[in-house]
């Protein structure tokens, strides 16, 4: 007999300024050695060069940016016999935007600039415009789901 325990998800709280449940998952996504300070600074930074560059709501932008940026389906191998097929997944919904969150942060890490903030709010306003890298990895996947199609009854 299985002695797990099925516990509710804990979803974080919304950040104290934005007041935005999806900027704290930023902060959270962002963190390193437990830091949040220093991951709140460089948000807020970034929310601040979106400020300054577009002369709109950074918040507006960050948001479309995740809205662009989150995928529906994600590949995932799944061995069958002797072979392994590459099985397209649909995706939750929290999982989806986690993901979408994941590749804004990976891509602005590796862009060339000087500060995590700098390169963090061009990503996320080339994500908002529908381009930059993590708009081509969520095309990437989706191109990668639609041809092994095929294989989706492995689910």
């Amino acid at each position: 007999m299985s002695r797990r325990i099925n516990t509710r998800r804990r979803f974080p709280t919304a950040d104290p300024i934005y007041n935005s449940l999806l900027v704290n998952l930023m902060i959270l996504k962002i963190l390193k050695r437990g830091k949040k300070t220093t991951a709140q600074k460089i948000i807020y930074e970034s929310f601040n060069i979106l400020k300054q560059k577009t002369d709109d709501e950074p918040l507006k932008i960050f948001e479309k940016a995740v809205k662009n940026v989150t995928p529906t389906v994600k590949i995932k191998s799944k061995r069958v016999g002797g072979s392994t097929f590459q099985v397209p997944v649909e995706l939750k919904k929290f999982r989806a935007i986690n993901l979408g969150l994941c590749w804004i942060i990976k891509f602005a890490r590796d862009r060339s600039g000087k500060t995590i903030a700098i390169k963090l709010a061009h990503e996320i306003l080339d994500a908002s415009k529908g381009s930059g890298s993590a708009i081509k990895k969520k095309e990437d996947t989706h191109r990668m789901a639609e041809a092994n199609r095929a294989f989706a009854h492995y689910r």
